[in-house]
């Protein structure tokens, strides 16, 4: 992927999108890098638990989002496709409206699993959430 043209790697991320779980979320690549990716997420009642807060598994959904969508632009995606094999949260602060934003930058590149740390904060920077994702490339046959 050629990340010199951000508009269309985020056009590329946000194509993808289209009638998955990160459409009914509202979830929007809006930045790219060397090493990182970053998303938005809208916090309305669809992202909500009963107490009207962010879930958790929203937060989880987001990061995993955007780690592997990193993944999948910072590796050949003709000749390997990502999975998610393991992923750990730790939330810290609750969010009940806003906007909340997820960067995905690389702890690991490696040839066949990469691992990401996933920042979630709100509008203010603060931490809401970080993620830790270890992803895997398979080879396409």
């Amino acid at each position: 992927m050629n990340l010199n043209d951000k508009t269309e790697a985020l056009a590329k991320c946000n194509a993808i999108c289209k009638n998955t779980l990160m459409e009914t979320m509202d979830i929007k690549f809006i930045d790219i890098g060397e090493n990182f990716l970053t998303a938005s997420m809208p916090v309305t009642s669809k992202v909500h638990q009963p107490d009207g807060v962010l879930h958790g598994g929203a937060s989880v959904a987001l990061a995993e989002s955007v780690g592997s969508a990193a993944s999948f632009m910072f590796l050949d995606a003709k000749k390997f496709f990502v999975r998610g094999i393991e992923i750990s949260a730790n939330h810290v602060k609750s969010i009940s409206e806003g906007m909340v934003y997820a960067k995905a930058t690389f702890l690991h590149k490696g040839r066949t699993t990469q691992l990401w740390e996933i920042r979630i904060t709100n509008e203010a920077d603060k931490l809401i959430s970080i993620v830790k994702l270890t992803t895997i490339a398979l080879p396409k046959k």
